[in-house]
């Protein structure tokens, strides 16, 4: 477990509860703390894009024909490594007895990463340094997740990946446009400054913050009753746990059956776990996880077509110049902010998942199709351009809760189905490691996919392109999201009993 920090952290022989437990280890605390980790690794990512071009040239010393290139490579292999890192980091993870290391972990890559890219004066410290950043946010994403998972349960998942959406979105709109107004005021540093700053408090609320199976001691003792994560979600409550009102002949009864029934599978655990199929086997051949990681991907891959071509399309179209070419971002970004209310939905109709992932995908046809009618520098193409951008992002709203949230149900209502299938530790972070894989690949993929059609087709023709990657993702959605067979089982009793 971790260590004790002035009392701050619990330790293994800790008798006395830490400080301010039930704070420290509330869903929303929790659900803030990783919200805030995700908001810090998208916004370091965003602040170097307005300083890169300039830093490659004054201070690593390049040429201004090599500055674009390298600008565009160093963003491919932050793509890259996060591809690699993110199963492997949701691997880790799912075999640690605490999520906290790994999370930790992430946020020393980061401060890593920001370092070398603040003081690296030749090209290998930024290749490092962008390397290091792709780590660091594969880890966050997958064991953030994963953490969220253990602390809110299946109940009120959907809501707070919605917070972690909403503070994606916050992130990506402010990293640029923060270090461009500070780069061009303030100077080199000022931006870094700005960067280790927010670092500093991340890791003060990553020492604060305690994973709530590391405080169930001191919790059910006080009279809270907590579900553990490995039981959340299911119909058996505390049912592999001592309740409070147990006697202790009852305890010592239910601890003897639990030896001898462990005793007596000791000698088939060899032979059942090589039976078992893997992990990364048993989630791909899942239609509903190949259908959220085929989501997530066409999520990524329409942002960073953007990314790639909407601040050169403004500039040529409108001459617009650097502030109206990050300030168009906001168009797409702000319906985010109704993330937690998708979230919201979800938890309390779980049926409504596929019809919304599905009705956004289809909603996203006309929205986007309809980009290719913005060809002139009028005011009225102006207004068309944010109005799209707009129903564009709405569209991302709608999908994005859907996709995360089903990893989780997935891997649950499997391991529902077959107890042990994913192992002693689970598969919830290595599932969203899984679904980062995804969103990785579209990272890579999408400045390409749209930089070159646009270049040999036209902006009408990449519009068009998005517009059917789009219509097509919406028939698996709505084939595969459904709610669990043990859901809808559920659900049809609880039917049939209230017509009776």
């Amino acid at each position: 477990m971790a260590w004790d920090l002035c009392g701050l952290r619990p330790n293994q022989g800790q008798q006395k509860p830490p400080r301010f437990l039930k704070w420290r280890t509330s869903d929303a605390f929790v659900s803030f703390v990783v919200c805030f980790a995700v908001f810090t690794d998208v916004l370091m990512y965003g602040l170097i894009v307005p300083v890169a071009p300039t830093a490659l040239r004054d201070r690593v010393g390049m040429s201004d024909a090599d500055v674009q290139s390298w600008q565009s490579t160093l963003l491919a292999l932050y793509g890259v490594t996060q591809l690699t890192v993110s199963p492997i980091s949701g691997y880790l993870a799912d075999k640690f007895q605490s999520r906290w290391w790994p999370f930790v972990g992430g946020l020393v890559l980061l401060a890593a990463a920001t370092g070398l890219l603040c003081f690296g004066t030749n090209l290998a410290l930024w290749i490092v340094g962008r390397l290091f950043q792709g780590a660091s946010a594969a880890v966050v994403w997958t064991v953030g997740t994963a953490l969220l998972v253990d602390t809110v349960g299946k109940e009120g998942l959907g809501q707070s990946l919605g917070y972690l959406g909403m503070a994606m979105t916050i992130g990506t709109v402010t990293g640029p446009l923060l270090g461009g107004v500070l780069y061009g005021n303030g100077g080199y540093y000022a931006v870094f400054g700005l960067a280790f700053g927010i670092i500093a408090l991340d890791v003060i609320l990553r020492l604060v913050m305690i994973e709530r199976k590391h405080a169930l001691k001191w919790l059910q003792a006080d009279g809270v009753q907590i579900v553990p994560p490995e039981n959340q979600g299911s119909d058996t409550g505390l049912e592999n746990g001592a309740s409070p009102a147990t006697s202790d002949g009852s305890r010592d009864a239910q601890k003897g059956c639990h030896e001898t029934e462990r005793e007596s599978s000791t000698s088939t655990d060899d032979e059942t776990s090589k039976k078992r199929p893997s992990t990364m086997y048993t989630l791909l051949a899942s239609g509903r996880m190949m259908t959220s990681m085929w989501a997530y991907f066409i999520i990524s891959l329409v942002l960073t077509s953007f990314d790639s071509v909407l601040p050169l399309f403004v500039e040529q179209t409108f001459g617009w110049g650097q502030s109206g070419q990050g300030l168009i971002f906001i168009a797409i970004s702000v319906p985010q902010i109704f993330d937690p209310g998708v979230g919201y939905i979800i938890d309390h109709w779980g049926q409504s998942r596929r019809y919304m992932a599905a009705g956004g995908f289809f909603a996203a046809i006309p929205s986007l199709a309809c980009l290719r009618f913005v060809t002139d520098d009028t005011m009225e193409d102006k207004v068309l351009m944010c109005a799209l951008l707009l129903l564009v992002g709405t569209c991302v709203c709608l999908i994005m809760s859907p996709v995360m949230v089903e990893a989780t149900y997935y891997v649950q209502d499997k391991e529902a189905e077959t107890p042990g299938i994913f192992g002693e530790g689970g598969a919830i972070a290595f599932a969203y490691g899984v679904i980062n894989m995804a969103y990785a690949v579209g990272t890579i993929i999408g400045p390409f996919f749209a930089g070159f059609i646009k270049s040999d087709a036209g902006w009408s023709t990449m519009t068009w392109a998005l517009a059917l990657m789009a219509g097509v993702s919406g028939i698996p959605t709505f084939l595969f999201l459904r709610e669990s067979a043990k859901n809808e089982a559920s659900s049809t009793v609880e039917k049939t009993s209230s017509r009776e």
